[in-house]
């Protein structure tokens, strides 16, 4: 998830115990061959590298492996393609979800990959431009003959966003079909949900929802967990992003994590605003300080 797939957050889901896999923000091909003055934060795989799969997104293919094979030399889990974004910025450029136009053109993409990549190569993709099963089924099965090993959906197409409720049976299907491991994201917002998708994949990949409740693994290991104080959760995310984050993105980084994590709380849009008004950490403290001052009922998330 952009801006929010970074080392600050792995942080915080590693304070209640974890998960298996992290995939990186989107790592942008072109700007890492170039040394961009940030990649540094993109690529900082802590605190886990062996839990790390970097994401790359972008258009050229040379590019790509070149970037690929970077990374490839880093302590990490796995190597993941983008070929599922339907951000505007992202499908403007010919990346993302517009790989999935051309079954030759991905499949070519991937056997320029494959050589540069020693670790786990992945793709992540939707359902594609339209809703066509068999059309999907022959994308992955031409990913799997090039060498992919593992492929993450997000049963949706590229227009509907997150507008209507993923088809996770296509999930199920893709999965009986292909020779590789098959992983289904979309809308998993608590633990029941990420207990029954797992029945019908080899792995559940959540974004929305582990920013939400940073807990929700641990929560699914075990049963219950600790007391969870959402001031203290709130700061110490705040922390760990003044700590991880270059300053530049502090503001961005903050705000895109309490449009998720202000969820947990009776007054999410109010405190969500407030926040969002503030233009430093001092200020976003003010705002946490004073709500739960006022609200003492919503330290503790149920």
């Amino acid at each position: 998830m952009a801006e929010i797939s970074h080392r600050a957050l792995r942080e915080l889901i590693e304070s209640f115990g974890g998960c298996d896999e992290y995939f990186s923000e989107m790592i942008n091909a072109s700007t890492l061959m170039s040394n961009g003055p940030f990649e540094k934060w993109y690529t900082d795989a802590g605190p886990c590298p062996e839990k790390v799969v970097f994401q790359i997104v972008g258009t050229d293919p040379v590019r790509i492996a070149d970037a690929a094979g970077r990374l490839d030399q880093l302590p990490c889990r796995g190597i993941d393609l983008n070929m599922g974004c339907p951000a505007p910025a992202i499908v403007r450029t010919g990346a993302g979800i517009r790989w999935m136009e051309s079954i030759d053109r991905a499949g070519a993409l991937i056997a320029r990959v494959r050589p540069a990549v020693s670790h786990r190569l992945s793709v992540k993709l939707r359902i594609g431009l339209t809703d066509d099963f068999d059309y999907l089924l022959r994308f992955c099965r031409r990913l799997a003959a090039e060498g992919v090993d593992l492929i993450t959906l997000h049963p949706r197409t590229a227009k509907e966003k997150l507008k209507r409720s993923p088809r996770w049976n296509y999930v199920t299907h893709l999965r009986a079909e292909l020779p590789i491991p098959v992983a289904g994201n979309g809308d998993i917002a608590n633990v029941p949900e990420l207990l029954l998708r797992s029945g019908q994949c080899d792995a559940v990949m959540i974004g929305r929802g582990a920013v939400r409740q940073p807990w929700i693994f641990a929560q699914a290991r075990h049963g219950t967990i600790p007391e969870l104080n959402g001031q203290s959760i709130s700061l110490q995310f705040l922390d760990l992003l003044e700590l991880y984050q270059p300053p530049e993105f502090f503001l961005s980084r903050a705000r895109r994590f309490f449009a998720f994590f202000c969820g947990n709380f009776t007054w999410a849009h109010y405190l969500n605003t407030l926040i969002n008004r503030e233009n430093d950490h001092a200020g976003i403290i003010r705002v946490l300080s004073t709500y739960f001052h006022e609200n003492p009922e919503e330290m503790l998330i149920p």
